[in-house]
């Protein structure tokens, strides 16, 4: 039995999706043991340590999406960039490879060195996305298909959301530096209690955004 290559994609993607909102679910969770004050500190940095490695499959899931979803859209017809589809390949991996680095080393200079690279990156790949994706959908741009288009503006404006959630993790972890150097103190407990909460009213919004994207995809209303 052969199974066409575009299935497989469609299974992929459907599988980075899936790691994408199980892994923001996760950490939406995890959340509440790292700033619940009747458990020592060292408990809730294993919740914060849980936190990030579930936040890596999101993530690879998230970057995932794009190649993956750009080979489909030809497939489908709604881009017209064949040519471009090996390199978008490329440079996706090199990306998961980067995060990854960055994952691994955490919590030391040369983590924070990578992590820094990914975030610049995200800074060029998220106006790129959204400025094509809005030409397509207001004048006619490259995207052929309203929908693909649709799907994404909106996924452009959830690597926004990401892009927060990532500033809002990364003082997570700089308050429970402050926690051992300083101890348990309230101003402490306080901001990293706001931090949570911030983040945890951006999911809900992520979360909205996913649902959409993945229905946009299915039914291809416009």
């Amino acid at each position: 039995m052969s199974i066409p290559t575009h299935l497989i994609l469609k299974w992929l993607h459907i599988m980075a999706l899936v790691y994408w909102l199980g892994g923001e679910w996760g950490i939406f969770q995890t959340s509440y043991n790292i700033v619940n004050p009747r458990l020592t500190l060292e408990e809730r940095k294993r919740h914060l340590e849980t936190a990030y490695r579930i936040d890596i499959l999101a993530r690879v899931g998230i970057m995932l999406l794009l190649p993956l979803g750009f080979q489909m859209g030809y497939n489908l017809g709604a881009q017209p960039f064949e040519h471009l589809i090996g390199p978008v390949w490329i440079v996706m991996l090199a990306w998961i490879g980067l995060a990854l680095a960055a994952f691994i080393r955490r919590g030391t200079a040369a983590g924070i060195a990578l992590t820094r690279l990914d975030e610049r990156l995200r800074y060029a790949l998220i106006p790129l996305l959204f400025c094509t994706a809005l030409w397509s959908l207001i004048s006619g741009g490259p995207f052929m298909a309203k929908w693909f288009a649709a799907k994404v503006l909106i996924y452009s404006l959830l690597l926004v959301i990401g892009l927060i959630m990532r500033f809002i993790m990364r003082n997570w972890t700089t308050i429970f530096i402050e926690f051992h150097k300083r101890g348990v103190v309230p101003d402490l407990e306080a901001k990293l209690e706001r931090e949570v909460s911030f983040g945890r009213k951006l999911a809900y919004v992520y979360w909205f955004g996913i649902a959409s994207v993945a229905f946009i995809g299915v039914t291809k209303p416009f």
